[in-house]
């Protein structure tokens, strides 16, 4: 009986681990800068540096397999964090604002370097499937990059704003349109959660 009864508590703390994860990682940052960008932003040449940085960040987390990691998967800086958290035993959750197919198109080919392949790579080792935001939400989207910041942050304020670590690789200037990572940092500063930003003024 006792083992029995150790079985079951084991077989529920193994199915609660996903849903009550001990903290929340949540990211944005730039995209790497498209061929014909006019002011570079987050040239190619400056990838090695963010996956430092990026690197550095998650270690001093002590991130691992207890722990859940939201992004939406673009060039650049955020799958440089899914395949940083990955590589730390992080549950991963993409949390797209298109189908995923125009959210490749409008978010990954453009960017110079093998972002599609790493996007691919990431993928095949995620546990759960790619989220679509008009799949997923019934809402009228007035724009779809400011919802899907939105998106991202209620998912991630849902386990606790005490458990939410928000991470941002950005030059702490506006975005090219709605949405972008300042649009993020703004909501997550009025959430109390966790802020930890990587200028990239300072990084390169």
């Amino acid at each position: 009986m006792v083992k029995g009864a150790q079985q079951l508590k084991t077989q529920r703390e193994d199915a609660l681990e996903p849903s009550q994860p001990r903290q929340v990682l949540l990211f944005s940052g730039h995209m790497v800068d498209a061929p014909d960008r006019p002011i570079p932003r987050f040239p190619l040449e400056k990838v090695p540096i963010a996956e430092v940085e990026i690197a550095k960040v998650l270690d001093q987390l002590s991130t691992g397999h207890e722990d859940l990691a939201l992004t939406q998967g673009a060039s650049g800086g955020d799958l440089i964090f899914a395949e940083a958290c990955q590589m730390r035993g992080v549950k991963l959750q993409l949390l797209q604002p298109f189908p995923e197919p125009e959210f490749i198109e409008r978010s990954i080919a453009s960017a110079e370097g093998d972002w599609y392949s790493r996007y691919l790579a990431v993928k095949a080792k995620l546990t759960q499937p790619v989220l679509c935001m008009p799949n997923e939400l019934n809402t009228v989207i007035t724009d779809p990059f400011e919802r899907c910041n939105l998106w991202l942050l209620q998912t991630a304020l849902a386990y606790g704003s005490e458990k939410l670590r928000f991470i941002c690789l950005w030059n702490g200037g506006g975005s090219d349109g709605p949405g972008g990572t300042a649009h993020l940092a703004a909501e997550v500063k009025k959430s109390t959660g966790q802020v930890i930003w990587l200028d990239t003024r300072r990084l390169w």
